[in-house]
């Protein structure tokens, strides 16, 4: 709950900063009304503890938001604020603000300085990026909305072909927050070199400690582009149970854990002819996700919780378990290791319809999306079906939403 009153507060003070900003120059933004239609997974550890403790877990709702986002900026300050109005089945209608980005710039010769929250987005990849080590966004999201940046004091020089960029990111945090909510110290360069696009990036987090990495995007030519990403970690966040836990435990058997001497690494490349239609194929490591060894560990103790359903222990406790399994999807932002990823989209006139696939070899669950876009002069209408699936103990097929389908609209004013 202070939570929320904070994140109000923060929220009306950058509506009054949008508001000076509108005093100068005019305000703009975009109005966003969506439908999302979620089928949950009857196959998932949650649906199971639902089932058998009603209550005990969140499960996928089905719904419709609205979104209005207003952006201004003038005499160096920036800021966009979001402001929210949802109602899903089965709860009543909920209304919240946060703030995108609040931030103060200004510049000398080519330096640049910024203070304040800002999204700061690096590296090259689509389905992934290792390098992303300041805003660290959410990849593959079924809407295109924008993203909440983070707390930051930046100083970035340019000139025709190299850029130099430093950032402290959440430098009023604690030094024990996790994952993107961690203090850190980040830098990036970029070079132009002909065709070639060379970038270099290091981080130095409060408890995480360092990470060096360094990316690449070649245009070969008019049709085809090649990128590639490799970042090699000290160490990175996660969550892990006990190997050796089994039957009913009392209490969360997951608990934060650090991987150690991690690596990520990302190729791709996009063909486009002439007609517009463009391939674009990736293929990732994530070396901070659960290892293979972990995942199977989690499917069979999602077996043994399940064949306790019907035995003299409680109702009660085996949902309690089977819910805290649900733990291991947020251990990374990749569910698996190793990911094959390929999207097809085809660009005509005012129409962009797409075709994705996200594969795990290790398992070979796989999520399919296809989507639809038009754009207008002010107008944008999208819709779209994502579907989790693979064999039955794949990750994928395991998630709490087996299908979403959704339809958007955008009006910029």
């Amino acid at each position: 709950m202070k939570r929320r009153v904070v994140e109000g507060l923060a929220a009306l003070l950058a509506l009054g900063a949008v508001g000076a900003c509108a005093a100068a120059n005019e305000v703009s933004g975009q109005t966003r009304p969506s439908w999302a239609e979620q089928v949950a997974n009857p196959n998932s550890p949650l649906a199971q503890a639902a089932q058998l403790n009603p209550g005990i877990a969140a499960l996928p709702r089905s719904g419709a938001t609205l979104e209005t986002e207003l952006r201004a900026s003038s005499h160096g300050l920036s800021g966009t604020v979001t402001l929210q109005q949802q109602r899903l089945e089965g709860t009543p209608a909920r209304s919240k603000a946060w703030v995108n980005e609040l931030y103060a710039a200004t510049g000398s010769g080519g330096w640049q300085f910024s203070a304040g929250k800002r999204i700061v987005a690096w590296d090259v990849g689509y389905g992934f990026r290792p390098n992303d080590v300041v805003q660290q966004e959410t990849r593959r999201t079924l809407m295109t909305t924008t993203a909440e940046g983070r707390p930051l004091l930046a100083a970035e020089y340019f000139d025709a072909s190299t850029a130099w960029s430093f950032v402290a990111v959440n430098p009023t945090k604690p030094r024990a927050q996790r994952g993107a909510e961690e203090p850190a110290f980040a830098a990036r360069v970029y070079q132009r070199d002909g065709s070639i696009d060379w970038h270099g990036f290091a981080r130095y987090g409060a408890h995480t400690g360092g990470s060096v990495g360094a990316a690449a995007a070649w245009v070969a030519n008019d049709a085809l582009e090649l990128h590639a990403s490799l970042r090699y970690l000290n160490a990175a966040d996660s969550t892990a149970i006990d190997p050796t836990t089994g039957g009913l435990v009392r209490s969360n058997p997951w608990s934060d854990a650090t991987v150690r001497h991690a690596t990520q690494l990302l190729v791709g490349s996009t063909w486009t002819n002439a007609e517009q239609v463009s391939i674009l194929a990736e293929a990732w490591w994530d070396g901070t996700a659960l290892s293979d060894a972990q995942w199977n560990g989690w499917t069979a103790r999602n077996r043994q919780l399940a064949a306790l359903v019907g035995t003299p222990a409680p109702a009660s406790a085996i949902a309690g378990n089977l819910a805290w399994q649900a733990n291991a999807y947020g251990a990374s932002s990749n569910l698996r290791r190793t990911n094959l990823f390929m999207r097809v989209s085809w660009t005509l006139d005012k129409w962009q319809p797409a075709l994705d696939l996200l594969y795990t070899p290790a398992d070979a669950g796989r999520t399919v999306t296809a989507s639809l876009g038009w754009q207008g002069d002010r107008v944008r209408v999208d819709a779209g079906l994502r579907q989790y699936g693979g064999p039955g103990e794949a990750v994928f097929a395991q998630l709490p939403t087996r299908r979403i389908a959704y339809v958007a609209g955008a009006w910029s004013f």
